[in-house]
């Protein structure tokens, strides 16, 4: 492998979660990866409140839609290194067989869009997935991706998915 690494991040919907960690990565690890975001049964929509809070924090959000997984499964999707699901939906699915064998990890993380109540309720559902993403890409970011294997690589990929009690 060599960067820039593909990340594909599920979850089923693709409307909050996975759009976030989208966002977060491709800023996070600007250069060396770039990531993208897809879902088994997605949305069609991406959440309101996931677009308000990633356009409050400065984020371009005019490309983001939601979309399958089966964009990435077929001919002309980019090569994946990585697969990462972040719902525990997506990660007990079957998933399509990915072109190259991409390391796959969960990082599950409480879905913020089935959240209900008052406004500032569910913001704050959001801005808590959200940090909870950024510390854990935040981790992967810094991973040497270039001197592990990828026993290596999944090994501290689960790790940061079992660390998420930790980070919150």
């Amino acid at each position: 492998m060599s960067a820039p690494y593909n990340v594909l991040v599920l979850c089923t919907r693709n409307s909050a979660r996975s759009i976030l960690a989208e966002c977060i990565l491709n800023r996070i690890g600007e250069g060396k990866f770039v990531a993208f975001s897809a879902g088994s049964n997605p949305k069609g929509t991406v959440h309101p409140e996931a677009l308000r809070l990633l356009q409050g924090s400065g984020y371009d959000t005019s490309g983001l839609r939601s979309k399958s997984w089966e964009e990435f499964a077929g001919p002309g999707a980019p090569r994946l290194d990585f697969v990462i699901t972040v719902c525990d939906d997506a990660a007990g699915e079957l998933c399509p067989v990915w072109p190259g064998r991409p390391v796959q990890a969960h990082w599950g993380v409480p879905d913020p869009a089935a959240v209900e109540g008052p406004d500032d309720v569910v913001a704050v559902a959001f801005a808590e997935a959200y940090r909870t993403l950024n510390d854990m890409i935040g981790l992967f970011a810094r991973l040497p991706v270039e001197k592990l294997d990828s026993i290596a690589m999944k090994q501290r990929m689960d790790q940061i998915g079992d660390s998420r009690h930790a980070l919150a």
